[in-house]
């Protein structure tokens, strides 16, 4: 497996920018970028030109992440040329957010297939069910084959994402990329460094990812009452108080929930997912020491998993509220999971509004909030 790796900018000359990558002829191109490269109707087609056999896949973001740290306003491609494995696209559009379980179903039966060893998937940032989306997905897939990715952002406006696939450019669709054969070495790790505080609160009312009421008050009131003057700046505020999820005997369940829009005619709060019904929720904080160590534990559940093969692509995807609080600290969880992948990984990825990986190998796949997610791809 080869990789190469450039940032583009929107001042420079785009096809010299690109001949680095056209030089190993790859078959996989990975971009993640600011929105207003996705604004651009021709940003597809330039792509396209300049490694004419590669497929495309990725997202807007909420900034970008590339071995030097964390970027804002740029573009970071990596082209990829597989030399045992196979890949395969899928796409579908996204009616609706009610149509997220039904997206996820027509999104894996277009990549079940023998030797399907993992799916990579981004989505929209906003109108969508993530766990609804992966729930269908597992129902076509199993368990057994792991799925990670990310939602796409929009610098923090939680107004319009895009996507890009073998159709190009689109704010509706939700993307996906098979990989099959036995020489694929694919680790993953997803882990977080929040905090919980404050009383556990009872959902007495949700619809799907919807909350409408906590202890039986409005779940917008409640949370504005936690906020204080930063409710004011709702919903980009919300990225610093997630939610972490209690099941009904008031434990953990690991996953957490950030909120992606507010009702405020309703009193509700519309979160990344799903929420459990009859479960509890608990606010919570961070430090950038916390969110710098769970990105450790993030690269050393993936170096656990796959090693240090040679060649290794390290697909980093992070929440960007951990961006919010870490601040101009955040270059560190970058380098955290880099000394932990070796010098031999390169790394890519992006600050997303949803991080996609299973807890571990072998267990369901689950939208996660808050986290840094990482996916090593590999060739053995």
């Amino acid at each position: 497996m080869k990789t190469c790796q450039t940032l583009l900018k929107k001042t420079a000359d785009p096809s010299a920018q690109m001949a680095p990558l056209a030089a190993i002829a790859p078959n996989l191109l990975l971009v993640f970028g600011a929105p207003s490269f996705f604004e651009d109707a021709g940003f597809a087609d330039r792509l396209r030109e300049a490694c004419p056999d590669a497929l495309l896949i990725g997202c807007s973001t909420a900034g970008e992440i590339t071995a030097a740290g964390a970027q804002t306003d740029t573009c970071v491609a990596t082209a990829v040329r597989f030399e045992k494995t196979a890949l395969r696209q899928a796409s579908t559009p996204l009616a609706d957010m009610q149509d997220s379980h039904a997206a996820g179903a027509r999104l894996a039966a277009q990549l079940v297939g023998a030797g399907l060893r993992a799916v990579m998937v981004f989505g929209q940032g906003v109108d969508i069910n993530g766990s609804a989306l992966l729930e269908g997905m597992t129902d076509v897939l199993g368990n057994d084959i792991p799925v990670t990715g990310g939602l796409a952002g929009d610098n923090g406006a939680f107004k319009r994402t895009w996507t890009l696939g073998a159709a190009g450019v689109s704010d509706r669709a939700v993307v996906a990329l098979g990989f099959y054969g036995e020489h694929l070495s694919f680790g993953h790790g997803s882990f977080g460094g929040w905090e919980a505080f404050g009383p556990a609160r009872k959902v007495t009312r949700s619809e799907g990812n919807v909350l409408f009421e906590l202890d039986g008050e409005p779940a917008l009131s409640i949370y504005k009452r936690y906020l204080g003057d930063y409710a004011r700046d709702l919903p980009a505020s919300g990225l610093l108080f997630p939610f972490a999820m209690l099941g009904e005997d008031k434990n953990a369940t690991g996953l957490i929930r950030t909120i992606l829009g507010v009702d405020e005619s309703a009193g509700s709060l519309i979160l990344a997912g799903a929420i459990q019904t009859n479960g509890y929720l608990k606010l919570m904080h961070a430090s950038t020491d916390a969110l710098v160590d769970g990105a450790e534990a993030a690269a050393a559940a993936v170096r656990s998993m796959s090693g240090r093969p040679d060649g290794s692509l390290g697909i980093l995807v992070s929440c960007v509220g951990r961006r919010l609080v870490m601040g101009d600290r955040v270059d560190e969880e970058v380098e955290a999971v880099a000394s932990v992948l070796g010098k031999e990984a390169l790394l890519t990825g992006f600050y997303s509004y949803g991080e996609i990986s299973p807890f571990a190998p072998g267990v369901a796949c689950k939208l996660h909030n808050q986290t840094m997610t990482i996916t090593s791809l590999a060739e053995v």
